[in-house]
C-alpha cells in the first residue's frame, strides 16, 4: 500500500512505500492511543468498554469497565487522563488506581462527551466535546443537557471548566493539538471536515481563530478528521478518507498515509518516537515514519528504569557546584548565529533558561558555586581547529566571537558575584579549561550540569566527569538543543549511563 506524497516535503517525513503492520485485530472500535515512556501504547476500544495495552510481548486487556472511554494522554506526572462517554466526564487516573473527576458539567448542566484531550506545558488540560457518547454504541443514548458543542479548558482550582472558544462556531470538535511551541491551537471539525487553528495568547486562551484546512471528505474514501497531532516541525498530521492526511504549517496538504481501515486516531511511540500507531476500527496498525511528535510534557518524564535516585535522597551541599555550559545569545537565541537549527524554539519549550537561572538562584543561596562555562572564539579564531563539522560551522559563522552579542549570557544567566566564568573553545567544558582547577580548589565532586546543546556540551562533559570520578546530574529540563529529538536521544540514552537524569524540581528539592 504506497503512501501519496503532494509535496516532496513529505517524503522527509514518510517513505512513500513504508509497511503499514497490523500489531492487533478483532476489536470492535479502536480509539485513545498514547505510548507510556516506560515502553508501551495503551489504546481505547469504546464499544467493548475496554482498555488495552501494546508492548513487545503483544496486545491485552488493561482495565474492562472504562466508561467507554476514548482520548486519553498523560499529564506531567503520568497520571492517566481520560475522557469518558458514559459519564460525560474528563478524569484522571492515577497509576495506583485512584480517579479524580476533572470536569463533569459546565454552567449546572452535564457536558455532551468529552472525546479529545491534550496537556500544555503549564500542565492546562484542553479537551473537545461534541455529543458522540450520546449515541448508541459508542456511548450511553440520552438526552443532551448543552444546546453546543464546546472546547474547554480545566486550570487546578477551576469549579468547572472553562469555555475557551465562542460556543456556537464548532458542530462536532473533535480532535486537538498544540504546535510545538504551544503559540497555536489546532482543533477539527467531523461534521464541518475542516481544521481551523487559533493563537494562544499568554494566558493560554485561544484568540482569532480562522479555518486553517478545509473539505477534508473523499466520497469514494472512508474517513473522517477526528484525531489530530502535531510532529515537531509543525507539520499538523489528522485522520481522514483512506488515512491520514499531513498539513504543512501554512496549511499546504502535503501528503497522505494510507491505512487499510478507517482510522480514528493515532500517536508516535517507540524507543525513539518513529513509529507511527493508528487505531483504525477493528484493528491496530503501526508504520515507520521520518519525523517524531511535539514534545509534549508527559514525554520528558523519565522512564521508571532510570529513576532519579541519587538525588531523592537529598544531596550534601559542601560536594555540590552547578554549571551552566553555552547559554549565549549565539547558541539559544533568536537572531543568532545558529538560530536557524531550531535551538531557540527548544530552549523556550524547555524552559531551559528560566530553569537554569532557578538552580542558580538557589545555589547561591546556599553558597554552592555557580560556574558559567562559554565557549568563547577570539577574532579571527586563532587555534581553532577544523577538526570537525561543529567547529567549522562556527568559524563560517562567524560565531561566539569574544566581545560581541552572540558571545554574551543570554538575559536571565548573567554571572553574579562569586561566580566563575571558565572558557572554552570545545565541546566538553574539561578540555583545555580550568574546570578541575575550580572544582578542586572548591572541594566538589557532585557536579549539576545544565545548558546547552544537550547532545553536544551537556553529554560530553557529563562523559569526561563520570570517566574523572564525578557523580554527574543532568536537569533535563534545565538543558535544550536543535529538537525534541535530539534531546531525547541523547536524555534516554547516552545520558542514561554516565549520570543521573532528573528535573529541576527534583534537584532544588534535593538541595533542600
Amino acid at each position: 500500500m504506497a503512501h501519496d506524497a503532494l509535496t516532496p516535503a513529505f517524503r522527509a517525513l514518510v517513505d512513500e512505500h513504508a509497511p503499514v503492520a497490523q500489531v492487533g485485530s478483532g476489536f470492535q472500535f479502536t480509539e485513545g492511543p498514547v505510548w507510556h515512556p516506560d515502553g508501551y501504547l495503551l489504546f481505547s476500544d469504546i464499544p467493548a468498554d475496554v482498555r488495552r495495552r501494546a508492548d513487545a510481548s503483544g496486545v491485552r486487556e488493561v482495565k474492562r469497565g472504562t466508561n467507554k472511554g476514548n482520548g486519553q494522554t498523560f499529564d506531567t506526572d503520568l497520571n492517566l487522563v481520560v475522557c469518558e462517554h458514559a459519564t460525560s466526564s474528563l478524569v484522571r487516573l492515577t497509576p495506583g488506581g485512584t480517579r479524580e473527576v476533572l470536569a463533569s458539567h459546565f454552567e449546572g448542566r452535564e457536558l455532551n462527551s468529552p472525546n479529545d484531550v491534550v496537556v500544555s506545558s503549564k500542565g492546562w488540560i484542553y479537551f473537545t466535546d461534541p455529543w458522540y457518547g450520546r449515541m448508541p454504541v459508542f456511548g450511553v443514548e440520552r438526552p443532551r443537557e448543552l444546546g453546543f458543542q464546546g472546547v474547554y479548558r480545566v486550570k487546578p482550582g477551576m469549579a468547572e471548566p472553562e469555555l475557551v472558544v465562542d460556543r456556537y462556531q464548532f458542530s462536532m470538535p473533535n480532535g486537538l493539538c498544540f504546535s510545538p511551541d504551544e503559540s497555536r491551537l489546532y482543533v477539527n471539525d467531523t461534521e464541518q471536515t475542516n481544521i481551523r487553528v487559533f493563537d494562544v495568547d499568554g494566558q493560554g486562551r485561544p484568540r482569532n481563530g480562522r479555518v486553517f484546512a478545509s473539505g477534508i471528505k473523499d466520497s469514494l474514501k472512508a474517513g473522517v478528521p477526528d484525531g489530530m497531532k502535531c510532529d515537531f516541525e509543525g507539520n499538523v498530521w489528522v485522520t481522514a478518507p483512506g488515512g491520514i492526511w499531513v498539513y504543512a504549517p501554512d496549511g499546504r496538504h502535503i501528503g497522505r498515509v494510507a491505512i487499510p481501515e478507517l482510522a480514528a486516531n493515532f500517536h508516535w511511540g517507540g524507543t525513539d518516537w518513529r513509529t507511527l500507531y493508528v487505531t483504525a476500527s477493528t484493528s491496530l496498525y503501526s508504520l515507520p515514519v521520518k519525523v517524531g511528535p511535539r514534545s509534549e510534557p508527559y514525554m520528558r518524564a523519565r522512564p521508571s528504569r532510570t529513576s532519579a535516585a541519587p538525588v531523592e535522597g537529598g544531596l550534601e551541599l559542601s560536594r555540590c557546584a552547578l554549571i551552566i555550559q553555552d547559554m549565549q545569545n549565539d547558541v539559544v537565541m533568536e537572531g543568532g548565529a545558529f538560530a536557524s537549527s531550531g535551538a531557540p524554539a527548544h530552549c523556550r519549550e524547555q524552559r531551559a533558561i528560566e530553569n537554569a537561572a532557578r538552580l542558580a538562584e538557589r545555589c547561591r543561596a546556599l553558597g554552592v558555586p555557580v560556574i558559567f562555562v562559554w565557549f568563547v572564539v577570539d577574532p579571527g579564531a586563532p587555534g581553532m581547529t577544523l577538526n570537525a563539522p561543529l567547529f567549522e560551522g562556527t568559524i563560517e559563522a562567524n560565531a561566539l566571537v569574544r566581545g560581541t552579542w552572540g558571545a554574551a549570557p543570554v538575559p536571565g544567566l548573567e554571572p553574579q558575584g562569586g561566580d566563575y566564568v571558565v572558557e572554552k573553545c570545545r565541546m566538553s567544558a574539561w578540555e583545555g579549561t580550568r574546570l578541575e582547577t575550580v572544582l578542586k580548589a572548591e572541594g566538589r565532586d557532585t557536579l549539576i550540569s545544565c545548558g546547552a546543546w544537550t547532545n553536544m556540551s551537556v553529554e560530553h562533559t557529563a562523559r569526561t566527569g563520570a570517566d574523572k570520578g564525578y557523580l554527574m546530574i543532568v536537569p533535563e529540563d534545565a538543558c535544550s538543543t536543535m529538537n525534541a529529538d535530539w534531546h531525547r536521544a541523547s536524555i534516554d540514552y547516552a545520558l542514561q549511563n554516565v549520570s543521573a537524569v532528573t528535573t529541576t524540581d527534583a534537584v532544588l528539592d534535593a538541595l533542600g
